[in-house]
């Protein structure tokens, strides 16, 4: 039967939906893998290397050999602060960074330094006796290149200027000046006694399959005090961004399944409807209903083996040549397509036909013999309909699941298109009411416009299917084009052009209004000053915190640490409450942020307790905030209200945007010349990293988009398909009458067009609500509705529906009426 079905075509026709569909969806998950997996590589340069094992204490042996047995690529860092001092003036000292690395250091990304004309990667680690420093540093102690300054025990000279540093980012608290020394020349500076407080790195670097072998193999034996590092702990605003990436490049991903299940759906409703007669007559010749089932499980068995694998080839070809074609318009070298990627697309061509094509298929089973002889018995009961499609729905959540890695994610993006089913079918019916009555109260149509208005209502059930798959489709569409202009364009507005790309800190509250009016001369304008106060977490609602009772690392080392305390009036702008309110000026109560809130086991109402400057400060949690990272301003991870803050020690700190001009010194040069005490941090490489991650987000947006509209049409041709042996007998009926293939054409024209405007109009109002229901829950921006795409979906709607419906319908109109009379 297989052989025969695949001949006449139908088999086929299903294989190739379902191959179509695949092939739609396996292009977007190359894609999507490949773009993730660049974004990690390149964030990866942020850390210095694939994975980063930081201890307090000197790194056992073991570790690295074990690291070498495993493949892996090795650099090491001791890193602390010392104070540096001049070798022509020691009056001049500053307390200095120090970061002695391995002649292998970096494994990732370069130190660049600065050079005449253009900056230049540096090649490998400082030479025997020679250091790299930051240009504060220059400043402080007023050398210059060649110049010497002692450290310890050692006279070091100034090989070269520090522009960029890869790791620096992760290291963001170490807010004193770089020195940079290799390995070997840490020794001689005997600065390194018991009791120092030193930090010890081992970076690793290699396949990623051989990093999370080995990260399992390390995590478990990871000592106290020890600890492997992340871009969630090290990089909280690069890790926004790149979360941010992958929610993005999810959700493409996600709307693409949507439409293959849909298109496969259609394909499926249609193929069952036509194996009605044939197991009625197989009934009839004594096969059970049981034996009915197992005949089409293998038949479709072997079409989703075919079919998806004929669509993951056709995928991994079709997202090839496109990625070719892009060229240098790419922004990232992509890796390498994974075979993980092929065997997801490849699950997924088995699950939509499983749980979707099964559904219809499986109600065959239920075609009484009856039917073999009155073509008017029903076709099957109805008692099971409602589980075999609950059994599908269930099914096809999963698949999101599997899809996004990511529950709320996938249960908005599920929701969002169940209750647009609703809708659609709920507005589709009312639809048909109001066509009902226009034709019973218009006097006058033209022919065409009756007759079609006429086909419409006269299978509501075929045309609430139509109406609901097109809305379906497009809908998945406009929330695509959503993503790659608005949303997108939103995310880009956040990280402003004149983002800040300095920190001042260690502002001393008397040198406020001197700070800011030097700025101010300087032509830095808007510099907004925090109050930071330093704190130590000490109680939770009055018990005493203990570092032992928390088995996550982050959480020890949380409370282990002083916090960077601040106070004042109103929330920031960039800061977002999640729940709770903002607490009083004048009242005991702090906002914490969610993150930390969530790894401490913190809720609202909770009373912690801070040590600061030895006596013990204490209020109640009434909110948790969400903190815009991408705004790259100053952020705080507990804020207080100023009358817990206000009297204790502190120091301010501030952002400030310096623009990048060339052959002109740095102003903020100036002020640390100017004002001693003060350390400024340049984020500007962090900054542009996160550009890098927002454009890079853009262009595979645009790119998957493409690959979307693939399936976009495949499911506008089906749903159309699926109808025409209903069409086909009514267009012989009315030729029969006297009708002619062009006056056909013409209501068919009428009919697509009607049916395209109305599902275009129910895809923007649903579009528009799951793009806002995504943006605020999910992506977390406050987006507003615009107009655009509502005029798009009704013309998109029109035009695509005639188009898919001329295609799709074409043997409606050209067969001869008797040839579909006789069948009747």
């Amino acid at each position: 039967m297989t052989v025969r079905d695949w001949r006449s075509g139908e088999v086929r026709l299903l294989a190739a939906s379902l191959a179509l569909a695949v092939a739609a969806l396996a292009s977007v998950a190359f894609f999507v893998d490949r773009a993730e997996r660049a974004l990690q590589r390149d964030a990866a340069i942020f850390i210095g290397g694939d994975l980063v094992l930081e201890s307090d204490r000197p790194i056992d042996a073991t570790i690295a050999e074990q690291a070498r047995s495993a493949g892996l690529q090795l650099a090491q860092t001791v890193t602390f602060l010392s104070m540096a001092v001049s070798a022509q003036d020691p009056q001049r000292s500053v307390l200095a960074a120090l970061k002695a690395v391995s002649a292998a250091y970096p494994l990732r990304g370069k130190v660049t330094l600065r050079a005449p004309g253009t900056d230049a990667a540096a090649p490998g680690a400082p030479a025997e006796g020679e250091a790299w420093v930051d240009p504060q540093l220059l400043d402080s102690l007023n050398l210059a290149v060649g110049d010497r300054f002692r450290l310890g025990d050692s006279t070091l000279r100034v090989a070269g200027v520090i522009v960029t540093e890869p790791d620096r980012g992760a290291q963001l608290l170490s807010f004193a000046p770089r020195v940079m020394i290799q390995l070997d020349d840490l020794a001689a500076t005997h600065l390194v006694q018991p009791g120092s407080r030193v930090a010890y790195h081992l970076l690793f670097a290699g396949p990623t399959d051989s990093i999370e072998r080995f990260s399992g193999w390390l995590r478990p034996r990871l000592a106290r005090g020890q600890r492997l590092q992340s871009l969630q702990d090290g990089r909280p605003e690069l890790h926004a961004a790149l979360e941010r990436a992958r929610q993005f490049l999810t959700l493409i991903a996600l709307l693409a399944a949507l439409l293959a299940a849909v298109a496969v759906a259609m394909v499926a409703r249609q193929f069952a409807h036509r194996r009605i007669d044939s197991c009625a007559v197989l009934r009839c010749l004594g096969l059970r209903p049981r034996d009915l089932l197992a005949l089409f499980a293998l038949q479709f068995a072997w079409v989703g083996l075919a079919g998806s694998l004929a669509g993951v080839s056709g995928g991994l070809v079709l997202h090839l040549a496109i990625v070719q074609a892009l060229g240098t318009l790419l922004p990232t070298q992509l890796p390498p397509p994974s075979i993980a990627s092929a065997m997801q697309s490849f699950g997924c061509g088995l699950a939509l036909l499983g749980g979707f094509a099964l559904a219809p298929i499986v109600r065959l089973r239920n075609v009484p013999p009856l039917r073999a002889l009155r073509r008017d018995a029903a076709a099957w009961p109805t008692q099971s309909a409602a589980i075999v499609y609950a059994a599908a729905a269930a099914a096809f959540v999963c698949l999101l699941l599997w899809l996004s890695r990511d529950m709320q994610l996938a249960l908005v993006t599920g929701a969002g298109f169940a209750g647009a089913v609703v809708v659609f079918a709920a507005a589709a019916w009312g639809w048909l009411a109001a066509l009902r009555r226009l034709r019973r109260g218009a006097k006058r149509l033209p022919s065409s416009v009756g007759l079609a208005l006429a086909a419409i209502a006269r299978h509501p059930s075929a045309t609430i299917v139509q109406v609901v798959a097109l809305s379906f489709g497009l809908t998945a569409l406009l929330v695509m084009g959503i993503l790659r202009t608005d949303l997108l364009q939103q995310w880009r507005a956040q990280i402003a052009p004149d983002a800040p790309n300095r920190f001042i800190i260690n502002i001393q509250p008397d040198q406020a209004q001197a700070v800011q009016a030097r700025l101010h001369a300087l032509g830095i304008t808007g510099a907004e000053l925090f109050p930071m106060v330093r704190g130590r977490l000490v109680s939770i609602d009055g018990q005493p915190v203990d570092p032992g009772r928390y088995a996550d690392e982050r959480a020890r080392r949380l409370v282990e640490r002083e916090f960077n305390l601040s106070y004042m009036d109103e929330l920031p702008s960039y800061n977002r409450i999640v729940q709770g309110r903002w607490f009083g000026a004048r009242s005991a109560e702090l906002s914490i942020e969610r993150g930390i809130a969530q790894t401490l086991g913190v809720r609202v109402g909770d009373r912690l307790g801070f040590d600061v400057a030895g006596e013990t400060v204490e209020a109640a949690v009434t909110s948790v905030r969400e903190l815009n990272w991408d705004s790259m301003k100053v952020n705080f991870f507990v804020i207080m209200s100023p009358a817990l803050l206000q009297d204790r020690p502190q120091t301010l700190i501030t952002s400030v945007y310096v623009p990048q001009l060339q052959l002109q010194p740095d102003p903020t040069s100036t002020l640390v010349r100017e004002f001693r005490n003060l350390t400024v941090i340049d984020t500007g490489a962090v900054l542009a990293q996160v550009r890098s991650v927002v454009e890079q987000v853009g262009s595979a947006v645009q790119l998957v988009f493409a690959f979307a509209l693939l399936a976009g049409v495949l499911v506008l041709y089906s749903a159309l398909w699926a109808t025409q042996d209903e069409r086909a007998r009514h267009a012989a009926l009315v030729r029969a009458l006297g009708a002619v293939r062009r006056q056909l054409r013409g209501v068919q024209l009428v009919e697509l067009g009607a049916i395209g405007s109305i599902s275009g109009l129910l895809s923007a109002m649903a579009a528009s609500a799951i793009a806002w229901l995504l943006a605020r829950q999910v992506l977390h921006f406050d987006y507003r509705p615009s107009a655009w795409p509502f005029a798009l979906g009704i013309a998109f709607g029109a035009a695509s529906a005639i188009a898919a419906g001329s295609v799709a319908l074409r043997r409606v109109t050209s067969t001869p009426p008797w040839t579909v009379l006789r069948e009747v």
